[in-house]
């Protein structure tokens, strides 16, 4: 059975693995599931149609699974999804999505988001993602794959951010973020590639120059982003980092790409 406060008030219909841990204060709704191995804190309220995989950890006054901050939002029957490992520090939110979305919010595997930060309606956050203190991410939101959101920083709704791109602390970020770039500033612009978490998550030597090179000549001024997108892609065709960075700029999105200020990217 799980391990309930007495002070704790878990709803009948809610179901939980028979190892988690339920802290005092908390308040879980009766349509939430949660994870083996799980331990909330204290004072944790997780409701709605909520998904909460093996293995987190959530402290105080995390709010997961409420009413989302959308006024056209009307009660419809949306979901919140977390993956396996979460790590949901103090005072974060987190909303499930909306019918003007895809009625889920979606957040992977082995993500932290640490104190104060926020995921709005209808976000899909990929694998190992971290959201710093502050982070503000609005809705419709994309978020890739090893992605660091830095302290204080915020992503405009619809904003994709892909794999492996990091978000520099304060940073407002009103357009997309390729995958591997690292942008910094309010308005944020590109500041060149992540290289530090390219190294860190070993990355192979060859391959970061090979898309330094790219870069530089993707964000060389003059001429059309999406058609030299397409010729990088030609002039690359076996590097994956390359082809990563130029499908995301061939699938597009609702925002502009995120690109360096005159004259940078020679220099990045």
């Amino acid at each position: 059975m799980p391990d309930i406060h007495p002070t704790a008030f878990v709803a009948e219909g809610a179901r939980l693995a028979d190892d988690v841990v339920v802290g005092a204060f908390c308040a879980i709704g009766p349509d939430v599931e949660i994870g083996a191995g799980s331990v909330l804190r204290s004072h944790v309220a997780v409701d709605g149609r909520t998904v909460i995989g093996e293995g987190a950890q959530i402290f105080p006054f995390a709010s997961v699974g409420h009413q989302p901050q959308d006024l056209k939002y009307r009660g419809e029957p949306s979901r919140l999804v977390i993956g396996r490992n979460a790590l949901i520090r103090e005072n974060v939110t987190i909303n499930p999505g909306t019918e003007g979305g895809a009625m889920v919010t979606e957040i992977g595997d082995d993500c932290a988001l640490l104190a104060g930060a926020h995921v709005a309606h209808d976000c899909r956050i990929g694998n190992n993602v971290i959201l710093v203190n502050n982070v503000m991410v609005a809705g419709h939101v994309t978020i890739g794959d090893f992605a660091i959101l830095g302290g204080g920083s915020a992503a405009h709704q619809y904003v994709r951010i892909g794999a492996h791109a990091f978000l520099g602390g304060l940073a407002g970020l009103e357009n997309d973020l390729i995958p591997f770039g690292m942008a910094i500033g309010n308005r944020a612009h590109l500041a060149g590639l992540n290289l530090v978490g390219l190294k860190r998550r070993g990355f192979e030597r060859d391959g970061i120059h090979a898309l330094r090179r790219a870069y530089k000549d993707l964000f060389a001024e003059g001429g059309v982003l999406k058609a030299r997108a397409a010729e990088i892609a030609a002039a690359y065709p076996d590097d994956e980092l390359v082809q990563e960075v130029t499908a995301f700029i061939a699938a597009g999105g609702d925002r502009a790409i995120c690109t360096p200020r005159s004259g940078e990217a020679r220099a990045a």
